[in-house]
């Protein structure tokens, strides 16, 4: 993340507004290069990778191939002159990527590392929440909320652009889509559509922001806003295996509720049912092991 673009405007978001200025005010002088890659607020395409770690993606951008950094570069210094250290970098220069590095490393320090627990909370809290959409109203309806005023047909997902006639479309069709959810950008998704690869999509992610490094705490309860304050119940009440009445008399619905929210909990991979004899009985699968261990974490 650069300085400039924590200085772009809040876009009518007060809450993100306010968490701008306080990391502006956090970030440590070693940052600043990265503001240098970044002078109109759009980032060269080579920074952009995939990666599960901070050193894998550093690893993935400095095996970028030289002609990919250049234009990347050239692209976004195409009407304005480049500070000595990012003609160096167009060059190839070690020490042009060493202080790179440095920069990427200090930003990470100053910014996630602090909150990054939190980060991974409301990541698995954001899959959950499109888990049960395609459980409940199928993947056409998932790709719906991502992109409003999108649609999927055919394995074609077509999604109108803000002043450009007609539609994009991407293909998904045994491609794959991989969802990149941030809690940094508040505009419209942005789409990758690289050749014989996953389509990537980042999108600004659910109601939750992480807090600042000095503060703000998170939401209270944040898996109940995805998943809905009965389910939640539901998979909490799951300590042992129990069997539908059991679940109901526990937490206070009927036995048809429970059935119901069972069946989209099931669908979501979050709970698994075995039949033994007349009687059914629920159990929580890893997945909702890991969530519910993440969110005391993070309460």
């Amino acid at each position: 993340m650069s300085p400039k673009r924590l200085r772009r405007p809040p876009h009518g978001d007060p809450l993100l507004g306010r968490r701008r200025s306080r990391l502006l005010r956090s970030l440590p002088g070693a940052v600043e290069p990265l503001a240098d890659l970044v002078p109109g607020g759009a980032a060269p395409v080579f920074l952009d990778v995939l990666g599960d770690t901070l050193d894998e993606g550093i690893a993935l951008i400095r095996a970028a191939r030289p002609e990919s950094v250049r234009a990347g570069i050239e692209r976004v210094y195409a009407r304005r002159p480049a500070p000595p250290w990012i003609r160096a970098l167009h060059g190839g220069d070690a020490g042009a990527w060493r202080t790179w590095d440095r920069a990427q490393r200090a930003a990470y320090e100053s910014v996630l590392a602090p909150v990054w627990p939190v980060v991974q909370d409301l990541h698995r809290a954001e899959f959950t929440r499109h888990a049960l959409t395609v459980a409940e109203r199928g993947l056409g309806a998932a790709l719906a909320d991502l992109a409003p005023g999108s649609r999927l047909r055919d394995g074609i997902w077509e999604w109108p652009v803000p002043g450009v006639p007609g539609v994009r479309e991407v293909r998904l069709g045994g491609r794959g889509l991989i969802l990149r959810p941030t809690f940094h950008w508040r505009r419209g998704p942005l789409v990758q559509d690289p050749p014989d690869r996953p389509v990537v999509l980042a999108y600004p992610a659910g109601r939750g922001l992480p807090p600042v490094p000095d503060g703000d705490g998170a939401p209270d309860e944040p898996l109940a806003g995805v998943l809905g304050r009965t389910r939640l119940a539901l998979l909490r009440s799951l300590d042992e295996a129990r069997t539908t009445t059991g679940l109901a008399r526990r937490i206070g619905v009927s036995d048809a509720t429970v059935s119901a929210h069972t069946s989209a909990l099931r669908a979501a991979g979050l709970l698994t049912t075995t039949r033994t004899g007349r009687s059914v009985h629920h159990a929580r699968t890893p997945l909702a092991v890991l969530l519910l261990a993440g969110e005391a974490a993070g309460g």
